[in-house]
C-alpha cells in the first residue's frame, strides 16, 4: 500500500513539474491539417507577414543555425507541428539544425534576374507566361523569376542555370531542459493572449513554414487594421495631420491587398521591410493612428471595381512620374504625371518636361507653391567621384575592372523629367552600360530619386542636383501632409493623386 501511494505521488509530481511526459506523441497517423491558403486568409480580412525570412541560413558549417523564443505571461503558447507534436507551454523554444540528408537531392532551374524592383521582376514573369512558359517570382535574395531547369527555351538571352546540392535539411526542433523534438512544417503557434518573440511583443497567431529556399520564415497572421497600426507610425509618422493619416491607412490597406501575392511561392503576403511596406508592432497607442484607421476601415481605393496598386513615396519633388517611368510594366490610367502644387505653378511649367533647361528651370523656381516642399529631399545636391561610381557597378558586376575615367550621359527622360536611361562608359577600356529606370537608383544607391540633372567637374568628380525622394508614382506623403494642413480632405488628396478612382469597401467588393 506504501509504495503504491508513493508510486501514485511520483505521477502526480511527473504531470506537475513534467507535462512533456503527457503530450500527444510524434504519430504519423495523427499528423495535423495546417495547411496555409493565403488567398483563404485574406479573403477573411487577414494578412500573413513574413516577420523573419530566411530562417537557417547560415555561411557556416555550424550544426545549430538559429533559434527563436516564444513567451506568454499567463495563458500558454499552443504549438502544433504537421508531425503530430501538440505542446502547451508559456514559453517555447525552437532552435533550427542542419541534419544531414541520407539521400542527397539536386535542385535545377533556369533563373532570370536579379531585378531591382517586384515590380519589374512581375512583368518579366508576365511576358514569360505570355510565350507559354511556367515561370514564378521569387526572392532569395534578390527578386529572380524562376522556370523550371526542362523547359524548353527558344532564346536563353539573360537566363542563367542554376544548379546546387542539397546534402543537409534545415530542420525545427522544439526543445527545453527535459527534451528535443524534431517538428515538421506547416507549424503554427497560438495563444489567447499576445506572445513575445524574442521579447518583443507581436500578436496571437503565428506560423513557421519552409521557403523555397531550404530556409524557414515566421509568419504572422494579423487583421488588416492591426497591420496598419504597425505601419502607418513607420511610413507617415505619428505627428501627421489626421487626413494625411487617413489617406495613408487607405492607401497602406489598398497596397497591401492588391500586393498580397508578392510571396505566394512562399506562403505569405507581405515582409516587414521596405520591399513592402515597413511594419513594426506598436509600442503605444498612438490616438490619431488609431482614429485614422478606424474611421476608414475596411476602405480601399478602385478602379473599375478593383483594388488599385496604389503607390506611394516620401516626396515627389514637385512633380508626380507615370508608372511606366519608375519601373518595367505598363502605364496605370489612374497615374498622370503631373506639376504636384497650386494653379499658379501648375499654369507656370507644363509637361512634358525632356531637356536639361527645363528640368533646371524647375528645380531652381519651384518652391512655396509646391506640395511637400518642407521635406529634406525636396532638392538635393550629391558630390560624388568616379571611382565610388566604378566601386558600385564592379559591385553588381556591370564592369569587370576599374577605368582611370568614365563619362555619364543621360540618354532618355520619362514624361515628368525623370531619368528613364542613363549610360555610364568606361573611356580607355571603351566598356558602357546603360541603367534603365528602376535599376538607375538600385545600382546608384546614392541617388534619392531619377528626377536629377548632371554636372561634371573634372575627370574625378560629377555633381548630381536633383528634386523628390523615392519612385515619384502615386501619392506624395510630403504632398498629402501640406495638403491637409492646408485643409484637404483624404478623400481629396487621394483623388489628387489617383485619378478617376472610387473609394469603397473591401468586404463589400469579396461578395
Amino acid at each position: 500500500m506504501k509504495s503504491r501511494i508513493q508510486f501514485l505521488r511520483l505521477l502526480i509530481l511527473c504531470y506537475v513539474f513534467c507535462p512533456f511526459l503527457f503530450e500527444k506523441p510524434l504519430d504519423i497517423n495523427a499528423e495535423e491539417n495546417l495547411e496555409i491558403i493565403p488567398e483563404t486568409v485574406l479573403k477573411e480580412g487577414n494578412f500573413l507577414i513574413g516577420l523573419e525570412q530566411y530562417i537557417g541560413r547560415s555561411n557556416t558549417n555550424s550544426l545549430t543555425v538559429q533559434n527563436i523564443t516564444f513567451k506568454t505571461n499567463d495563458d500558454p503558447v499552443i504549438l502544433r507541428s504537421s508531425n503530430g507534436i501538440q505542446h502547451k507551454s508559456k514559453e517555447i523554444k525552437i532552435i533550427w539544425k542542419k541534419v544531414p540528408i541520407k539521400n542527397p537531392y539536386i535542385v535545377k532551374r533556369f533563373v532570370a534576374g536579379p531585378f531591382a524592383s517586384f515590380e519589374s521582376a512581375q512583368k518579366k514573369s508576365e511576358n514569360l507566361k505570355k510565350q507559354g512558359y511556367k515561370s514564378v517570382v521569387a526572392n532569395p535574395n534578390d527578386w529572380e523569376v524562376w522556370l523550371p531547369a526542362g523547359t524548353r527555351l527558344s532564346n536563353k538571352k539573360n537566363l542563367k542555370l542554376y544548379t546546387k546540392v542539397f546534402k543537409h535539411e534545415v530542420t525545427p526542433f522544439l526543445v527545453n531542459e527535459y527534451f528535443q523534438r524534431k517538428l515538421d512544417g506547416p507549424i503554427s503557434l497560438s495563444s489567447i493572449e499576445n506572445i513575445k518573440i524574442n521579447d518583443t511583443n507581436y500578436g496571437k497567431n503565428f506560423y513557421l513554414v519552409k521557403d523555397a529556399y531550404g530556409t524557414w520564415t515566421l509568419i504572422q497572421k494579423i487583421k488588416f487594421d492591426k497591420y496598419l497600426n504597425g505601419v502607418l507610425p513607420h511610413e507617415i509618422g505619428i505627428n501627421s495631420p489626421i487626413e494625411a493619416l487617413k489617406a495613408q491607412a487607405v492607401i497602406a490597406r489598398t497596397w497591401a491587398i492588391y500586393n498580397s501575392d508578392r510571396f505566394n511561392i512562399d506562403k505569405y503576403h507581405l515582409c516587414i521591410s521596405t520591399q513592402c511596406q515597413v511594419y513594426k508592432p506598436p509600442k503605444g497607442q498612438y490616438k490619431n493612428v488609431q482614429k485614422a484607421i478606424k474611421e476608414t476601415s475596411d476602405l480601399v481605393i478602385t478602379y473599375q471595381n478593383t483594388p488599385i496598386n496604389s503607390f506611394y513615396h516620401a516626396s515627389n519633388g514637385g512633380i508626380s512620374a507615370g508608372s511606366s517611368e519608375a519601373w518595367k510594366i505598363q502605364n496605370y490610367s489612374y497615374f498622370k504625371p503631373m506639376i504636384d502644387g497650386l494653379l499658379a505653378i501648375r499654369n507656370s511649367f507644363t509637361l512634358p518636361i525632356k531637356d536639361r533647361f527645363e528640368l533646371t528651370k524647375f528645380l531652381e523656381n519651384a518652391n512655396e507653391k509646391i506640395y511637400g516642399n518642407n521635406h529634406r529631399l525636396f532638392r538635393w545636391e550629391k558630390k560624388i567621384s568616379s571611382s565610388e561610381i566604378q566601386d558600385l557597378l564592379l559591385k553588381n558586376n556591370l564592369f569587370n575592372k576599374r577605368d582611370q575615367s568614365i563619362d555619364i550621359k543621360i540618354v532618355e527622360r520619362g514624361f515628368s523629367g525623370r531619368v528613364t536611361k542613363l549610360e555610364i562608359k568606361q573611356n580607355f577600356l571603351n566598356k558602357k552600360v546603360i541603367l534603365v529606370k528602376d535599376d538607375i537608383r538600385s545600382i546608384l544607391r546614392f541617388l534619392p530619386s531619377n528626377l536629377f540633372i548632371i554636372d561634371k567637374l573634372n575627370d574625378n568628380f560629377w555633381v548630381f542636383k536633383g528634386g523628390g525622394f523615392g519612385h515619384g508614382v502615386g501619392l506624395s506623403q510630403s504632398g498629402a501632409i501640406e495638403m491637409a494642413e492646408l485643409g484637404f480632405t483624404y478623400e481629396q488628396i487621394l483623388k489628387h493623386y489617383f485619378h478617376g478612382t472610387k473609394i469603397k469597401k473591401f468586404e463589400t467588393l469579396s461578395q
